[in-house]
């Protein structure tokens, strides 16, 4: 189930049996966040026990081998109770019992140490002597019986930079030591020799006269069931690996039928509902070609048990094991098609449909009828089209959704229908047009763009080539006027631009480096001094307030913006400070988690608090060069803080093209403003103008740009420093100077907020520069959400069921990411206000008069 990906991961996202529910009883060890999905999800609460530490041991500020300690001492605990004559010791005597032991130290120092330190590698020392210590209890146990047996796996494995998830084998590739009862023991070759199995990868383990027997993580559930009797876990899609077993060649056949009528239970439930439900259903069709058929096979590999030809039955178990877990897969996707083609016409249908609403509303004039005579038809017939998907869904016992997913594009299509006049007045009004080729190379190059931030998703280097591009086209595009008189702008605006462009050529996977957070905390800081030194000139006092009061308001202005800067200052010495003393003392020194807070929070707060005050005249509004530098070092204190790397160099950079895009916007817009951006002596309040006074004006081809460059600067946004559609690509080192204690919803909304802190800045720059264009409030925005549908498509075709946990979840992170894009841009907008607030935003000279 894809969508379980989004349902969290400590309790069960979907029910499924596991080889616990299946024991006669379980007694596990370890961690709170894992072994409650097995304890919740048995079938009989009473056969699987747990014990376990307190959340709060999850400290990534200490040695995480003292999680494993307390596993180790707990299960000498548990062995001490289990006196002879107790009912435990009676229990623990029964067969097919299971114990786990779950090890999470090592995982928690590769986070907290990184694979390479001391405490990752004495973690692995420890565990090895814990686990000899735990085998001889055992064997102390049970008399040296030799009735129990031994796996040892990881879920994961984990890159230099104490992360995983995604596809590479570093991540992906993870022991499987097993031994004891029922496991075939490995003979050795001569010396000299190399045993099959062996790669480059295993070469130095100095193991190579072992062979190496290489299965899935899927096949250790039968491996497990298997070698203690169990029944198959009813979910499990593994296949028993039969090499691993020290049984007769009988047996191995036999278990080997097991685990292939498991499997086919599985393929012959799922064809079953689906020809029971489907109107018109389609076998899969290798299953019933007549050498492939499930009883055929069955009964070819009967006839080779009784014969004892064992290979031949266990390579034939092994066919119908591979091609019923191909029919899975058939059966999971059977609704492909007809959900990807609903789905894909309602997004065409939105993307449609908004667009000619933008004609309507803010590009073509007001006169002609825009609503076809017959729409009450095309209504009705748009009814009767979802009334046949609906009785079609019924008949098919189809979930809920699927509705939904019918009548997005039957509302969009039947809107577009009535509209059939104002998609004749656009074609009219083409055809009238002197330039026409104008319209068409924008809509072309406008769909490229889309494809490049598609193909950006997965190659940031997508983002650098366009600061390239920005940095060198756009100030050749501008008229030879514009160049002269805005020569220091455009110089500015390139060497920004090209400096903007390196972060997207570093690696998202980056170590620790607090040299440059503290490099960008430098300037930024510097720019918070700069903006004080000049703020004179974009600082004013409340309307109609007298001489003192007027000092005195520009004064706290003024006053204001030096607080945040020393804020600013003090988060770059406190993050990176926190970072040594937790790392020097082993946990977090609660006197510096406090300061990292109030830090954070009183900086976040302040433009808030500051942004209306009250005056004389009444509430009164801020020169938006102000306001805007007041949201940029608010926001600039927690990315400090939260800053590992060059993050905060990013934050500047991207800060400072957004500044600059708005001033070469503004330029162009008003020819003489550049003089006046950082003095104005007219002001007028653009934002709150009355309609009678001046009416929005139309949209223009010019005005597109605006939307392409802030969809740009959005997803340069997303993928700035990471890659947002993986929380795993930013470290969460940064959390730690605030919580240590492992708490995964915290701990993400401290990363979330600091992903989030970029997307302020570009709708806080948008909201002025949409006001300063005197653009119809939502003509941008709505232009922007109508068309970015593009690209949730092309990500909705991408969208994988199969591969690594990355490679699932970035498929469908990036397809979510795209399709909320939506709601994303609506909240922008609304950001925009609360932002900006009440602004004055200087205007021509010329217009004024």
């Amino acid at each position: 189930d894809v969508s379980a990906v989004t349902k969290g991961w400590k309790m069960n996202p979907v029910e499924f049996d596991s080889v616990f529910n299946e024991s006669r009883h379980t007694w596990s060890f370890g961690s709170p966040d894992i072994l409650p999905m097995f304890a919740h999800g048995a079938s009989d609460r009473s056969r699987v026990d747990t014990y376990m530490y307190t959340p709060e041991f999850e400290d990534f500020s200490g040695n995480g081998d003292r999680l494993d300690t307390w596993v180790f001492d707990e299960a000498e605990k548990f062995f001490a109770r289990a006196t002879a004559g107790s009912a435990l010791h009676t229990q623990m005597h029964e067969d097919q019992v299971v114990f786990f032991f779950h090890l999470l130290g090592i995982d928690t120092n590769g986070h907290g140490f990184k694979p390479y330190s001391q405490e990752y590698l004495g973690n692995i020392r420890h565990v090895d002597r814990g686990i000899r210590r735990l085998v001889d209890h055992f064997e102390e146990f049970y008399g040296n019986d030799g009735q129990t047996a031994f796996v040892f796996t990881a879920d994961h494995g984990m890159n230099d930079r104490g992360a995983h998830g995604d596809g590479h084998p570093d991540n992906t590739r993870t022991p499987l030591i097993a031994w004891g009862a029922g496991v075939a023991k490995t003979a050795p070759l001569a010396a000299g020799q190399t045993a099959p199995g062996h790669d480059g990868f295993s070469q130095p383990w100095g193991l190579e006269r072992y062979e190496r027997k290489d299965v899935n993580q899927a096949d250790i559930a039968p491996l497990m069931t298997s070698l203690i009797g169990l029944n198959y876990p009813l979910n499990s899609v593994g296949t028993l690996p039969l090499t691993y077993l020290d049984t007769s060649r009988k047996y191995r056949a036999h278990s080997a039928l097991a685990n292939t009528l498991q499997v086919l239970e599985q393929y012959r439930v799922k064809h079953d509902q689906k020809q029971h439900t489907e109107m018109f259903f389609k076998p899969y069709a290798p299953m019933h070609q007549p050498t492939n058929m499930p009883e055929h096979m069955l009964a070819r590999i009967q006839q080779a048990i009784s014969a004892e030809k064992f290979d031949d039955a266990e390579a034939e178990c092994l066919q119908l094991i591979a091609l019923c877990l191909e029919g899975l897969r058939y059966f999971q996707r059977y609704d492909w098609l007809l959900l990807r083609s609903i789905v894909s016409a309602g997004y065409l249908g939105w993307i449609a449909y908004s667009l000619l609403y933008i004609f309507g509303e803010y590009i073509l004039p007001d006169s002609s009828p825009r609503r076809s005579q017959r729409s009450g038809t095309i209504a009705v017939l748009g009814l009767v089209v979802f009334a046949a998907f609906s009785a079609m869904f019924y008949r098919q016992g189809s979930p809920a959704m699927y509705y939904a997913y019918a009548a997005f594009p039957v509302y969009f299509w039947a809107g577009v229908l009535q509209q059939v006049p104002l998609v004749r007045q656009i074609a009219a009004s083409y055809t009238q047009l002197a330039v026409r080729w104008r319209p068409a190379a924008f809509v072309g190059v406008y769909v490229v763009i889309l494809e490049a931030l598609v193909y950006a998703y997965f190659d940031r280097r997508v983002y650098s080539a366009a600061f390239a591009l920005l940095a060198l086209v756009w100030p050749l595009a501008v008229s030879p006027r514009f160049r002269r008189e805005h020569t220091a702008l455009l110089g500015l605006w390139s060497g920004v631009c090209l400096l903007t462009s390196v972060f997207t050529l570093l690696p998202v996977e980056r170590n620790d480096h607090l040299g440059l957070v503290i490099v960008g905390g430098a300037l930024i800081t510097l720019s918070g001094v700069a903006a004080w030194h000049y703020s004179a000139a974009f600082t004013l006092p409340p309307p109609g307030a007298g001489v003192k009061e007027a000092r005195q308001a520009v004064a706290l202005d003024r006053l204001m913006l030096l607080v945040q800067t020393l804020l600013v200052g003090v988060a770059t010495v406190l993050g990176p400070l926190t970072s040594k003393e937790t790392e020097r003392r082993g946990h977090l020194p609660r006197l510096y988690q406090l300061s990292c807070w109030a830090v954070l929070v009183a900086a976040t707060l302040l433009p808030f608090v500051h942004g209306s005050r009250r005056g004389r005249g009444g509430a009164h509004d801020q020169h938006y060069l102000y306001r805007l530098v007041t949201i940029y070092l608010a926001f600039a204190t927690p990315f400090v803080l939260l800053t590992v790397s060059y993050e905060s160099l990013f934050y500047f950079a991207y800060s400072s093209v957004l500044l600059l895009w708005l001033a070469i916007e503004r330029a162009l817009y008003y020819e003489q403003a550049e003089r006046q951006l950082l003095a104005p002596t007219h002001k007028t309040r653009l934002s709150h103008l009355a309609p009678s006074a001046m009416a929005p004006r139309r949209l223009g081809i010019s005005d597109m740009r605006l939307g392409v460059m802030f969809l740009f600067f959005v997803n340069v946004a997303f993928f700035g420093t990471g890659n947002v559609a993986s929380l795993a690509s930013f470290s969460l080192d940064s959390v730690y100077r605030l919580i240590t204690i492992f708490d995964p919803f915290l701990m993400s909304a401290l990363l979330l907020f600091k992903i989030f802190i970029p997307f302020f800045l570009v709708s806080a720059v948008f909201g002025v520069l949409n006001r300063s264009l005197e653009l119809p409030p939502f003509s941008l925005f709505l232009f922007v959400l109508s068309t970015t549908d593009v690209m949730t498509v092309n990500f909705f075709f991408l969208v994988r069921d199969d591969g690594s946990w990355l490679d699932i979840g970035m498929s469908i992170s990036h397809f979510c990411i795209s399709g909320l894009f939506v709601l994303f841009t609506i909240v922008l907008f609304v950001l925009s206000h609360v932002f900006v607030g009440k602004v004055l935003i200087p205007t021509d000279l010329k217009k004024q008069r």
